[in-house]
Parts: C-alpha cells; sequence; structure tokens
C-alpha cells in the first residue's frame, strides 16, 4: 500500500507540472545564454521599425520575454522613449514588462520554490528575505530595492507562494515609476522638449523618493525581527 501511495505521489499533476515548470524555465535561460546577446538600443530599433505598424505589437512581445530572463528591461525602456515618445512608450513598456512579470510568476509557480531557489542562485537569498509571507508592502519594497532586478523577484514570489493579487497589485504600482523615468530618458535624448524634461525630473523624483521610502520600510522591518 505504501509503495503505492509513493508511486502516485510521484507522478501526480502537481509534480508532472514542477517538472514540466522546471524544464521550460532552465531551457529558456539556458536559449538566451547562448543565442541571446544583449541587443544595444539602436538594433531593438531597428528591428521593431521593420515590422512597420505592427511594430508595437512586437514590441510589447519582446519586452515580455526579456522580462522573464536576466536580461534588463532598461533596454526596451529607452527604446520605447526614443520610438514611441514618453506616453505611447510608457503604455508599451509598461505592458509588456507586466506580462512578462506574470509570466515568470507562474513559471515559478509551477516549477516549485526548490527548483526555482537554485535557479535564482546568488538572488535566492535576498529574495526569500524579503518575501517570504510577503504581503503588498513587501512586494512593493522588493520591486523597488535598487541593485535586484525584476526577473528574480517574479520567480521568488511564485516560489514563496505570493498571492497572485498581492504579486498584481503591487507589481503593476511599483514598476510604473520606474517604466515612466526609463521611457521618459530615451525620449528626451531623442526629443529634447520641455515636456520631456519635466517629465523626466519629475518621474525620477518619484523613483529616488520610492527608493528611499521602500529602504526606510526594509530597515524597520529588519529591526522588528531583530
Amino acid at each position: 500500500m505504501r509503495s503505492k501511495r509513493n508511486s502516485t505521489g510521484v507522478f501526480s499533476l502537481r509534480s508532472i507540472l514542477s517538472l514540466f515548470g522546471l524544464v521550460l524555465v532552465i531551457g529558456i535561460l539556458i536559449w538566451v545564454s547562448f543565442n541571446v546577446d544583449v541587443p544595444r538600443p539602436a538594433e531593438l530599433r531597428e528591428m521593431v521599425q521593420g515590422y512597420g505598424w505592427a511594430g508595437w505589437l512586437i514590441f510589447i512581445g519582446i519586452t515580455a520575454l526579456i522580462a522573464i530572463t536576466p536580461i534588463p528591461v532598461t533596454i526596451p525602456a529607452l527604446v520605447a522613449g526614443s520610438l514611441y515618445g514618453v506616453i505611447e512608450g510608457t503604455l508599451f513598456s509598461y505592458t509588456g514588462v507586466a506580462i512578462g512579470s506574470w509570466l515568470g510568476y507562474w513559471l515559478a509557480r509551477f516549477t516549485g520554490q526548490k527548483w526555482t531557489f537554485k535557479i535564482l542562485s546568488g538572488h535566492g537569498r535576498t529574495v526569500k528575505k524579503y518575501l517570504s509571507n510577503a504581503g503588498f508592502l513587501a512586494m512593493c519594497t522588493a520591486r523597488l530595492m535598487p541593485g535586484l532586478p525584476y526577473w528574480p523577484v517574479n520567480y521568488g514570489a511564485g516560489a514563496l507562494g505570493v498571492t497572485q493579487s498581492t504579486f498584481v497589485s503591487a507589481t503593476l504600482l511599483a514598476t510604473l515609476p520606474g517604466q515612466i523615468s526609463l521611457v521618459a530618458l530615451g525620449s528626451f535624448a531623442a526629443n529634447q522638449s520641455l515636456f520631456n524634461g519635466i517629465v523626466l525630473v519629475s518621474a525620477w523624483v518619484v523613483v529616488l523618493v520610492g527608493t528611499w521610502t521602500s529602504y526606510r520600510y526594509m530597515k524597520k522591518s529588519q529591526k522588528r525581527v531583530i
């Protein structure tokens, strides 16, 4: 009887999905590491423009894929600003990052905590420290924390069981200032208008204030634990 239970446990739906998720994540990361060079802004811009009217759809798709991988989302955000301006560029870049973040979250949910944190490697300890039993504020703090890329936060939140509503709401709120600041930088580089300059300065002020606030929250949380 025990052997039957063990065999059904090994081949349960959850274990099969976990294995499939692990293979998929590792496959994506290996393929990216060997086949994808980090695109330069000029190269990405030329690629998107080559699709004509459908370029914005291609751009959102590329940004979503980049958000799943360790490639910085800074590059598509800068390109979005130079191609589409502050408003449309922010909309397209923000949408792509949100989709990619959500996909990474669910890949980790299927993969499971054990294997996900092996993939995260050096980022795993930091992510586990701030996202274990994380609520909305802790999730926002992880998003705004300097030096912590998007992708380990996405995978860590999924693996640690952060609820989808908390993850999505915190991601939509906390990534917006950073996306606006990067898109505005790309837009200002292409067109040094007063409007672009005002948006650029305002967005970076919000980013700095948000980062400082998240840092203060993080320190207070550490003191409570101690």
